[in-house]
């Protein structure tokens, strides 16, 4: 099956990217490396396409409505210029994917970015939900914008500054008052109009840029332009990875997916149960009253190792207790981290577990999570 690329593929390879199929995309993995980017983000700021996410727009006089029936999270606190996370759910609880929402326009208008492997699915279940809800099309019409939207990441401690360089004089205002979690829209960079939000999957502050495709090589080489004599860098999937992994965020398909619920994945905050009916609502309250069957922790190996996702979990008498569900080396620490999903009341933070590494038994420490938090985050 042939590949689909971002409309910045052309730059990538002339940045001599090493690119790789990712959720059906030809996608950049590493420039120079990953470790390299990984510290550039951590310590100055790293740009990221991530334009291979999608972007589900929802509208209508009962918007505000069919959000709230397809979301975890209450989207009814939301006004105009905020954005929150969200997990969606099956009916039995399980994930259907995880994503965010903005408010565009309270109550008629909302913007969803979901993961890129699920643009169909997640269109085709927000389809069947709304219809089993008795909202029709007239009521809330989704519709696909993925193919005409690009999206960036600009992550890092200098990120605002970056980014305030790159703006029209004068035009910085809304952007250097944004919080976590607001937006602002028609932000000119480049001359090109932008939905810029503080938000990121690094554990950095940062910004998500979303512009029309056709135009985002411009606000990428602005942005790579003025930030470069500070250190800004290209970086790939690779060092996202580990920067998501070390800030204990979730990977659809590892932390999450339609067999393990947020409750089990560590998102009880994002999941509101409180005078809700949302799909998945009655399970996941069922759920949160027995209490769920396993839960995420953190484990730090016995260093050289490193656990992969799929490695078996067993406690000091070699009993399974769980599985890895993410595991790389984490550059911030200097050494493997992991992630994973364990019994509950197995796996407790302080005690030891083994890994099943390449077929040796290595000791790991259960550790509390997230394994790494900037200065000054909540």
């Amino acid at each position: 099956m042939d590949l689909c690329r971002t409309p910045l593929h052309p730059r990538h390879v002339a940045l001599g990217a090493r690119l790789v199929p990712f959720a059906g995309w030809e996608m950049p993995v590493q420039y120079g490396g990953i470790i390299e980017e990984h510290r550039a983000v951590r310590r100055v700021a790293g740009l990221f396409d991530v334009s291979h996410m999608g972007e589900l727009r929802l509208r209508g006089p009962r918007a505000l409505d069919a959000v709230d029936a397809l979301c975890a999270n209450d989207p009814r606190r939301l006004t105009a210029g905020r954005a929150l996370y969200t997990p969606l759910c099956h009916a039995d609880g399980g994930t259907v994917d995880d994503c965010l929402v903005y408010c565009l326009e309270p109550r008629a208008d909302y913007l969803f970015v979901v993961n890129a492997a699920n643009v169909a699915a997640d269109l085709a279940w927000m389809q069947r939900t709304l219809a089993d809800r008795g909202l029709a099309p007239a009521d809330a019409t989704l519709i696909d914008e993925s193919p005409a939207t690009a999206l960036l990441a600009l992550q890092g401690p200098r990120a605002s500054a970056i980014l305030g360089q790159a703006l029209a004089p004068g035009r910085d205002g809304p952007v250097a008052a944004l919080g976590p979690f607001h937006f602002a829209r028609d932000v000119r960079i480049a001359d090109a109009p932008c939905l810029v939000a503080r938000t990121g999957y690094t554990g950095e502050d940062g910004y998500e840029i979303a512009c029309p495709a056709d135009i985002v090589g411009s606000v990428w080489d602005a942005l790579l332009a003025v930030g470069a004599p500070e250190g800004l860098r290209p970086c790939g999937l690779g060092a996202r990875d580990t920067l998501r992994l070390e800030a204990a965020l979730p990977l659809y398909g590892h932390e999450l997916s339609p067999d393990i619920s947020p409750l089990e994945a560590g998102l009880r905050r994002f999941v509101r149960l409180k005078d809700r009916d949302f799909c998945g609502a009655a399970a996941l309250r069922e759920a949160a009253a027995a209490g769920p069957a396993q839960h995420l922790v953190g484990l730090l190996p016995e260093p050289p190792a490193i656990a992969r996702a799929g490695a078996a979990v067993s406690d000091p008498a070699g009993r399974p207790v769980g599985t890895v569900t993410s595991g790389t080396f984490a550059p911030t620490l200097g050494r493997g981290a992991a992630m994973a999903l364990c019994r509950t009341g197995a796996a407790a933070v302080g005690e030891c577990v083994l890994l099943d590494v390449r077929g040796r038994a290595v000791p790991a420490e259960v550790v509390a999570l997230p394994f790494y938090r900037r200065a000054g985050a909540e």
